[in-house]
C-alpha cells in the first residue's frame, strides 16, 4: 500500500510558492495490533501553518487536520468504516496508532465527535481547532460582558467570522474588518456583524473612532502590527485583547526584528490585558466547546461558511489562496 504526502521542499521566503512544495509517495508497513489504516476524506489549511513550518526540516510533511474512515484495522475500537479526527498533515493514507481512550485527544486522534447531522467537514472548522480558537479565545481571554464593544480583524475568516457571531450571541455590538467588499457584505447581511469594513479602503484610526463612538472593550486579534497598533489607541478602561494570530507579519524575515508600531501608553495607563494563547491550553475543555457551538449551529444562532477545493494535488494552491485571503470562513480541501 501506498500513501501520498505534501513535503517542504524548500522553507518558504515571503508568500509560500508552489515550487516551495513536493508531493512525494511512500510505502506504508503493514499494521500491527493497536493501529489503523485511514484514508482522509477532508483536510484543512490554517494560516499557523506559515508560522509552524519555519520549525520544520526539508523534506518534512506538512502539518495540519484531517477526517479520516478507517480502512484497515487491528485495533478493537476503531473498526472499519470508523470516522475519525485527527492531526494527520498533509497525507492521503495513514498508519495510525490511535493508544487508550486517556491518550487520545485533539492532537492525536479521536473519533468524529457527535455532530448531530452536521456535515463532516465542520470538524476541522467550526467545530474543530478554529471554533473553539474563537469560543476559548474570546470567551475565556476577553471575558465579554453584554452591551460592550467587540473588534474583530480577519473577521471573515474560519477564526473570525465565528468570533463575532459568538459575541452577537453574548449581546455584544460587534464591529468587523475584511479584505473585500464581498466579506464586507456577507459579515453584515449573513452574519449579523453590526458594523463591517474593508480595511484596504478606509483610514482605519479615523474609521475606527467613528465606529466605536464608546470606545473599544474586547479585541480579537488576528492580524497584529499597525492594526493592532490603532485598535489599542481606542480602547477602553480595562480592556482585553486576545492575541490570536498576527497573519500581517507571517510572510516576513523572521531574522529581522518586525519593527511596528506600539501603544505602550495605551497599555499601561488603560490597564489593558493583551494575552496570547494556543488553544490547546483548554484541551480538556475541548468538547465543551464543540458541543456548544454545534448547538448554537442546529439552534439557527450561528452561520456557516466553507471554501472547498476538491482534489489532495490543490493543497499547495488553497493554501497559498488562503494566505492570499481569498478564502470566506474555512477553507478545506476535499480530498477526492
Amino acid at each position: 500500500m501506498e500513501a501520498r504526502k505534501w513535503t517542504l521542499d524548500k522553507h518558504f521566503e515571503g508568500m509560500p510558492k508552489l515550487s516551495d512544495f513536493k508531493l512525494v509517495t511512500e510505502k506504508l508497513p503493514s499494521l500491527q495490533d493497536g493501529q489503523i489504516l485511514v484514508k482522509a476524506e477532508w483536510l484543512t489549511v490554517d494560516p499557523y501553518m506559515r508560522m509552524a513550518s519555519s520549525q520544520l526540516p526539508l523534506g518534512a510533511t506538512l502539518m495540519g487536520g484531517q477526517v479520516a474512515k478507517v480502512v484497515e484495522s487491528r485495533h478493537p475500537q476503531f473498526p472499519v468504516g470508523t470516522k475519525i479526527v485527527g492531526n494527520l498533515g498533509w497525507r492521503d493514507m495513514t498508519v495510525v496508532s490511535p493508544g487508550t481512550p486517556a491518550e487520545q485527544g485533539p492532537m492525536t486522534v479521536q473519533k468524529m465527535p457527535n455532530l448531530r447531522g452536521l456535515p463532516e467537514s465542520y470538524a476541522l472548522g467550526v467545530l474543530g481547532m478554529p471554533g473553539n480558537t474563537a469560543y476559548f479565545g474570546l470567551t475565556r481571554l476577553c471575558q465579554p460582558k453584554s452591551g460592550e464593544t467587540l473588534v474583530v480583524s480577519a473577521a471573515a475568516g474560519a477564526v473570525g467570522s465565528v468570533v463575532g457571531q459568538i459575541g452577537k450571541i453574548l449581546g455584544l455590538k460587534v464591529i468587523g474588518y475584511a479584505g473585500s467588499d464581498d466579506k464586507v457584505q456577507w459579515l453584515k447581511k449573513d452574519l449579523g456583524f453590526d458594523e463591517a469594513y474593508n480595511y484596504k479602503t478606509i483610514d482605519l484610526f479615523e474609521n475606527l473612532k467613528a465606529a466605536a463612538k464608546d470606545g473599544i472593550d474586547c479585541y480579537f486579534d488576528n492580524v497584529g502590527a499597525e492594526f493592532t497598533y490603532n485598535v489599542t489607541r481606542l480602547m477602553n478602561q480595562g480592556g482585553r485583547i486576545a492575541l490570536c494570530g498576527a497573519i500581517s507579519v507571517y510572510n516576513n524575515d523572521k531574522t529581522k526584528a518586525n519593527l511596528v508600531p506600539f501603544d505602550y501608553w495605551s497599555l499601561i495607563y488603560k490597564n489593558l490585558k493583551m494575552e496570547g494563547f494556543m488553544v490547546m491550553r483548554w484541551q480538556k475543555e475541548w468538547l465543551e466547546g464543540i458541543h456548544q457551538l454545534r448547538d448554537w449551529i442546529i439552534e439557527g444562532k450561528l452561520k456557516v461558511q466553507e471554501t472547498i477545493n476538491e482534489g489532495f494535488e490543490v493543497m499547495p494552491q488553497a493554501f497559498i489562496d488562503l494566505l492570499s485571503g481569498k478564502n470566506t470562513g474555512k477553507q478545506i480541501i476535499k480530498a477526492l
